[in-house]
């Protein structure tokens, strides 16, 4: 068997799913078809907006599969008919057994953390929030339990201690690329010699740090119940995106649902909030209506 032999089912839905499908794409593997997210309405005129797996898996032409239910019958059916070998699986939905069980070499899942640790949604923000000096990406076999399966490779990545969320996700997009290849060049090579992949069991009695979906409500810095060392682990960790937020009081002006996007750990600046245990100066923030901006031009922006 070689990587156009391998019929392979790539599941998929942010951007940060692309690299990988895009890696194999590129580099000559038989990819069959694509399963994403359904559409869904965006916008002031509610248009449907594709996925960034669809619109990168029609661009190459691609069959895409976009079901409501993922154990829904029809789809069930026509995701058996491109009869894959393996399934890849890169920030998606959690997969039922008649699903990741189907191809006969298995699904493997590409997960943005060193499992066992951050298991769950949102495995980037959460190492970054808990102030992590490392991170990496695992890719694993699926089994019943969410990201629990033995792992098939791990490489790591340092954390720089003002690195924002965003920067950190880019790089491990970056190295998801050749995790996937190597992922699958190694279960082609096991599979020509008739051995099973080697995995490892994921260390089971340790502590673990969960990575559930962010929401919200979760994105409040709550200043008075952390540090400034947690504070400003805390907006990195979502910076960019969900972003932090709080209301604020400025020259005497209210300011509600502030997104605040970069702190540092100062008692000087020109907009300082006092934490548990230290200050945190404010450097890049947006409020609502207003584009986002450094703390300098938005107070020369106030009246």
């Amino acid at each position: 068997m070689t990587k156009s032999d391998i019929r392979i089912v790539y599941l998929g839905t942010p951007e940060f799913a692309v690299a990988g499908l895009r890696a194999l794409v590129e580099g000559g593997y038989n990819v069959v078809a694509v399963v994403t997210m359904p559409d869904k309405p965006a916008g002031r005129g509610h248009q449907l907006q594709y996925s960034d797996v669809k619109k990168y898996a029609l661009e190459v032409g691609l069959p895409v599969l976009q079901p409501e239910k993922l154990k829904d019958e029809a789809f069930i059916e026509e995701l058996r008919s491109y009869q894959a070998d393996l399934q890849i699986v890169t920030a998606f939905r959690m997969l039922p057994e008649v699903v990741w069980a189907m191809p006969r070499l298995g699904t493997f899942n590409v997960h943005g953390s060193l499992l066992p640790q951050y298991r769950g949604a949102a495995p980037i923000n959460w190492a970054v929030m808990n102030g992590e000096k490392e991170t990496g990406l695992t890719t694993f076999m699926l089994k019943h339990e969410i990201d629990t399966g033995n792992m098939i490779l791990q490489e790591r990545i340092a954390i720089g201690e003002d690195e924002n969320v965003g920067s950190v996700h880019d790089r491990l997009m970056e190295l998801s690329k050749s995790m996937v290849l190597r992922t699958v060049d190694m279960i082609i090579e096991c599979e020509n010699k008739g051995i099973p992949v080697p995995t490892t069991p994921q260390p089971e009695g340790v502590e673990l740090k969960p990575a559930p979906k962010i929401f919200k409500e979760d994105c409040e810095i709550k200043w008075a119940e952390k540090t400034a060392e947690e504070v400003h682990n805390f907006v990195r960790g979502l910076s960019p995106y969900p972003a932090a937020w709080a209301n604020l009081t400025i020259k005497g002006e209210p300011f509600e649902n502030v997104k605040v996007y970069a702190v540092e750990i100062s008692d000087k600046g020109a907009l300082v909030v006092p934490c548990k245990e230290g200050a945190v100066s404010i450097l890049e923030l947006q409020v609502p209506g207003k584009k986002r901006m450094d703390i300098k031009a938005f107070l020369n922006g106030l009246h």
